[in-house]
Protein backbone atom coordinates (compact mmCIF):
# COMPACT_ATOMS: atom_id res chain seq x y z
CA UNK A 1 0.00 0.00 0.00
CA UNK A 2 0.92 3.78 -0.80
CA UNK A 3 -0.18 6.68 0.59
CA UNK A 4 -2.35 9.00 -1.77
CA UNK A 5 0.78 10.62 -2.64
CA UNK A 6 2.41 7.37 -4.00
CA UNK A 7 4.75 7.21 -1.12
CA UNK A 8 5.27 3.86 0.81
CA UNK A 9 3.54 3.02 3.67
CA UNK A 10 4.06 0.70 6.76
CA UNK A 11 0.65 -0.86 8.24
CA UNK A 12 0.21 -1.67 11.52
CA UNK A 13 -2.58 -3.76 13.01
CA UNK A 14 -4.90 -2.19 15.79
CA UNK A 15 -7.03 -4.26 18.53
CA UNK A 16 -6.76 -2.30 21.60
CA UNK A 17 -4.94 -4.32 23.20
CA UNK A 18 -1.78 -3.95 24.76
CA UNK A 19 -0.06 -6.28 22.77
CA UNK A 20 -1.15 -4.02 19.53
CA UNK A 21 0.17 -0.79 21.29
CA UNK A 22 3.28 -1.95 21.94
CA UNK A 23 3.34 -2.76 17.77
CA UNK A 24 1.72 0.22 17.14
CA UNK A 25 4.73 2.01 19.26
CA UNK A 26 7.05 -0.22 17.27
CA UNK A 27 5.94 0.89 13.59
CA UNK A 28 5.79 4.14 14.47
CA UNK A 29 9.42 4.48 15.29
CA UNK A 30 10.20 2.65 12.18
CA UNK A 31 8.04 4.89 10.41
CA UNK A 32 10.11 7.49 11.35
CA UNK A 33 13.64 5.50 10.90
CA UNK A 34 12.84 5.16 7.21
CA UNK A 35 10.71 8.43 6.68
CA UNK A 36 7.13 6.63 5.89
CA UNK A 37 3.91 7.37 6.88
CA UNK A 38 2.16 5.07 9.42
CA UNK A 39 -1.06 3.71 8.52
CA UNK A 40 -3.72 2.33 11.74
CA UNK A 41 -5.99 -0.46 10.83
CA UNK A 42 -8.35 -1.34 13.24
CA UNK A 43 -10.80 -4.65 11.19
CA UNK A 44 -14.56 -4.59 12.16
CA UNK A 45 -16.99 -6.79 11.93
CA UNK A 46 -21.00 -6.74 12.13
CA UNK A 47 -22.07 -9.57 14.58
CA UNK A 48 -24.88 -11.52 14.56
CA UNK A 49 -28.37 -11.15 16.30
CA UNK A 50 -26.89 -7.41 17.67
CA UNK A 51 -28.56 -4.23 16.94
CA UNK A 52 -25.59 -2.56 15.70
CA UNK A 53 -25.66 -0.90 12.60
CA UNK A 54 -22.79 -0.89 9.70
CA UNK A 55 -22.14 2.78 10.47
CA UNK A 56 -22.15 2.54 14.20
CA UNK A 57 -19.91 -0.09 14.62
CA UNK A 58 -17.54 1.74 11.95
CA UNK A 59 -18.13 4.60 14.06
CA UNK A 60 -17.16 2.73 16.97
CA UNK A 61 -14.36 1.20 15.67
CA UNK A 62 -12.44 4.51 14.28
CA UNK A 63 -13.35 6.70 18.04
CA UNK A 64 -11.77 3.05 19.38
CA UNK A 65 -8.89 2.99 17.04
CA UNK A 66 -8.11 6.97 17.51
CA UNK A 67 -8.01 6.69 21.34
CA UNK A 68 -5.78 3.77 20.64
CA UNK A 69 -3.10 5.64 18.39
CA UNK A 70 -3.60 8.92 21.41
CA UNK A 71 -2.90 6.47 24.26
CA UNK A 72 0.04 4.47 22.53
CA UNK A 73 1.53 7.70 20.49
CA UNK A 74 0.03 10.74 22.18
CA UNK A 75 -0.90 13.70 20.90
CA UNK A 76 2.29 14.16 18.66
CA UNK A 77 2.99 11.14 17.45
CA UNK A 78 6.17 13.13 15.35
CA UNK A 79 4.91 10.86 11.97
CA UNK A 80 2.14 10.84 9.89
CA UNK A 81 -0.37 8.65 10.68
CA UNK A 82 -4.06 7.52 9.05
CA UNK A 83 -6.58 6.06 10.69
CA UNK A 84 -8.34 3.26 8.98
CA UNK A 85 -11.44 1.12 10.35
CA UNK A 86 -12.41 -1.58 7.85
CA UNK A 87 -15.31 -3.90 7.62
CA UNK A 88 -13.93 -7.51 7.50
CA UNK A 89 -12.10 -10.22 9.19
CA UNK A 90 -8.67 -8.94 10.87
CA UNK A 91 -6.65 -11.23 9.06
CA UNK A 92 -7.62 -10.60 6.02
CA UNK A 93 -8.14 -7.02 6.39
CA UNK A 94 -4.34 -6.75 7.37
CA UNK A 95 -3.29 -8.62 4.40
CA UNK A 96 -5.34 -6.30 2.06
CA UNK A 97 -4.53 -3.23 4.00
CA UNK A 98 -0.31 -4.14 3.58
CA UNK A 99 -0.79 -4.71 -0.31
CA UNK A 100 2.07 -2.88 -1.34
CA UNK A 101 3.25 -1.86 2.00
CA UNK A 102 6.92 -1.79 2.51
CA UNK A 103 6.27 -3.65 6.41
CA UNK A 104 3.02 -5.02 7.75
CA UNK A 105 3.50 -4.65 11.79
CA UNK A 106 0.88 -6.95 14.18
CA UNK A 107 1.13 -7.71 17.81
CA UNK A 108 2.24 -11.25 19.33
CA UNK A 109 -1.37 -11.79 21.30
CA UNK A 110 -4.88 -9.72 20.80
CA UNK A 111 -8.24 -9.80 21.81
CA UNK A 112 -10.32 -13.09 21.24
CA UNK A 113 -12.81 -15.67 22.92
CA UNK A 114 -9.59 -16.69 25.05
CA UNK A 115 -7.19 -14.38 25.52
CA UNK A 116 -4.48 -13.87 23.19
CA UNK A 117 -6.55 -16.67 20.62
CA UNK A 118 -7.15 -13.72 18.02
CA UNK A 119 -4.49 -12.45 17.20
CA UNK A 120 -1.88 -15.02 17.49
CA UNK A 121 -4.15 -16.44 14.72
CA UNK A 122 -4.09 -13.27 13.29
CA UNK A 123 -0.31 -13.40 13.23
CA UNK A 124 0.45 -16.20 11.82
CA UNK A 125 -2.10 -15.84 9.30
CA UNK A 126 -0.41 -12.50 8.12
CA UNK A 127 3.17 -13.65 8.20
CA UNK A 128 2.14 -16.67 5.97
CA UNK A 129 0.28 -14.57 3.61
CA UNK A 130 1.29 -10.98 3.25
CA UNK A 131 3.12 -9.86 0.38
CA UNK A 132 5.58 -7.81 1.81
CA UNK A 133 7.41 -8.27 5.46
CA UNK A 134 5.98 -8.60 8.40
CA UNK A 135 6.92 -8.03 11.96
CA UNK A 136 5.33 -9.60 14.79
CA UNK A 137 5.82 -7.66 17.93
CA UNK A 138 5.77 -9.79 21.31
CA UNK A 139 4.10 -8.86 24.45
CA UNK A 140 6.83 -7.12 26.74
CA UNK A 141 5.07 -9.09 29.68
CA UNK A 142 6.83 -12.19 30.83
Amino acid sequence: MTSDMGQPVIVAGVDKSESSLTALRWAARQAALTGVELHAVMAWQLPENVSYTPSDLERDTRSALEHAIEQALGKDPGVPVVAQAVQGHPAEVLIQSARGAQLLVVGSRGHGASTGMLLVSVSQHCVSHAQCPVVVVRDQQP
